[in-house]
């Protein structure tokens, strides 16, 4: 029975979709952290947090996991706003650990601005992709 559900579940999302539930998932943990248990050096986000509380910023990564995760089941050309709300958060945080490094305040920024780059970027790869088509079988099924 759950090996049936999973098979169904992954012909429904396909391989996009799959991307769009996890990395959805994981933003959302991230924001809910955030929230609940915010890590004890914040000096590479001074300059976010002077924009917003870091609660704000918590839920806005939650907002943007929960947009993933609805739009991985909707089909590829409408499942924009999922890739679309994942890179956009982590810009502002990538931009900010970059910015506490060149200022000084910082002096891992650089890492860590590289980390979400590199994280983020899977992202934008497979927005590019397409789903491969399915066969006369599977469309019958």
């Amino acid at each position: 029975m759950p090996r049936r559900v999973v098979r169904r579940l992954s012909k429904l999302l396909g391989r996009r979709g799959a991307i769009l539930i996890c990395y959805g998932a994981v933003w959302s943990i991230i924001g809910y952290g955030q929230i609940t248990s915010p890590a004890p050096d914040l000096r590479g986000l001074r300059l976010l947090l002077q924009m917003m509380s870091l609660d704000v910023w918590g839920w806005l990564w939650v907002i943007s996991g929960v947009i993933a995760i609805v739009s991985a089941f909707l089909p590829q050309g409408r499942d924009w706003p999922g890739f679309l709300a994942l890179p956009l958060i982590v810009l502002p945080w990538m931009t900010s650990y970059l910015l506490a490094w060149l200022i000084g305040d910082f002096p891992r920024g650089w890492v860590a601005a590289v980390v979400w780059a590199a994280i983020a970027a899977p992202v934008l790869v497979v927005a590019g992709w397409d789903e491969p088509p399915r066969s006369k079988m599977e469309a019958i099924r």
